[in-house]
């Protein structure tokens, strides 16, 4: 088997779990393999001392980046270390990241290689809050915001914290295949996997949650039943309010209008179901709300450009379509 061996960067105030998650990961597809050469993970600070993270913790490295050899993977994480980097990190990564066979960063892990110079011309996302620094203070950077992760060639740039153990899972199939990367998903209790085009939000994390109880219960039940009607109507009644004091009042509150909501809902419903069931289309589209599958399909197009059908074929992999 292939040996790669794996890098990661530490630096004071990182992120503590945009390391440990990718290694969890990496480490435990060379068990799951049964070959611990799969990976050879190594960790580097500058100088071979013990970091701090952001949350207190104590990181000690294996070595020093100086005295490290060029890896096949890279992974730079991130945290808040990276908002005042050490002109010495950020030239040892222009000098020596570009010889890897992979370049990985984790969340405000960006920040240090587009500092570097090495995601221009690329593109790259990083923690929501951190992509519009990324698109301001480096415009050769083209920043997607909405992505878990993007793959660009050999440079690969995930989102927030969890999100760079989806990237991770994601590698590992690359490498290893499917089976390993879901060995690896079930022991951390994580899914196999959130595809990088998948938002970093989920439908109430991308709505603001309404402070007044019966429209944040509204929220809830939505989610809840996603077949139901969902009608501004319907919602309002639930509510007790009239339907354009409901309207009025939720837009207000969350964001985003009644409707708007109710087609996220029912399209991370419908995502989900695709993912993880065998349950036909058709079926779907009824336990979503959609009513028919050319309703879903319209759905599908005008929010990810696919139909259902090739969605699942994309995250599944053609050996885990459902029979017909």
């Amino acid at each position: 088997m292939t040996e790669r061996t794996l890098l990661v960067v530490l630096f004071d105030d990182v992120q503590s779990l945009d390391v440990t998650g990718p290694v969890e990961v990496f480490q435990g597809a060379a068990l799951a393999c049964g070959d611990r050469s799969a990976y050879r993970i190594r960790t580097a600070s500058l100088d071979g001392s013990p970091v701090r993270t952001s949350s207190g913790l104590t990181l000690v490295p294996d070595g020093s980046l100086m005295d490290a050899s060029t890896p096949h993977t890279l992974l730079v994480p991130g945290g808040e270390g990276t908002r005042r980097p050490d002109p010495r990190l950020v030239d040892w990564l222009r000098d020596n990241a570009p010889q890897t066979g992979r370049l990985v960063s984790v969340c405000t892990g960006a920040l240090l290689l587009a500092e570097a110079g090495l995601l221009d011309g690329h593109r790259a996302t990083t923690h929501w809050r951190a992509c519009d620094h990324l698109a301001g203070a480096y415009p050769k950077v083209d920043v997607e915001p909405d992505p878990i992760f993007v793959r660009d060639g050999r440079i690969s740039t995930s989102a927030g914290v969890t999100a760079g153990i989806d990237l991770a899972l994601a590698l590992v199939e690359e490498d290893l295949g499917r089976d390993i990367a879901l060995t690896v998903a079930r022991h951390l209790v994580v899914f196999l996997r959130r595809p990088g085009n998948q938002s970093q939000f989920s439908a109430q994390l991308a709505a603001q949650t309404a402070t007044r109880d019966p429209l944040r219960a509204v929220q809830h039940w939505v989610t809840q039943h996603p077949e139901a009607d969902l009608s501004v109507e319907s919602l309002a009644e639930r509510a007790g309010l009239s339907p354009r004091h409901f309207a009025r009042a939720f837009h207000a509150e969350t964001g985003t209008t009644p409707g708007r909501y109710v087609e996220r809902v029912r399209l991370e419903h419908a995502r989900r179901l695709l993912e993880d069931t065998a349950d036909g289309v058709t079926k779907i589209s009824r336990a979503c709300g959609y009513g028919t599958s050319e309703a879903m399909r319209r759905a599908f197009v005008k929010a990810l450009g696919v139909a259902p059908a090739e969605y699942r074929r994309r995250f599944r992999g053609p050996a885990q379509q459902p029979a017909h």
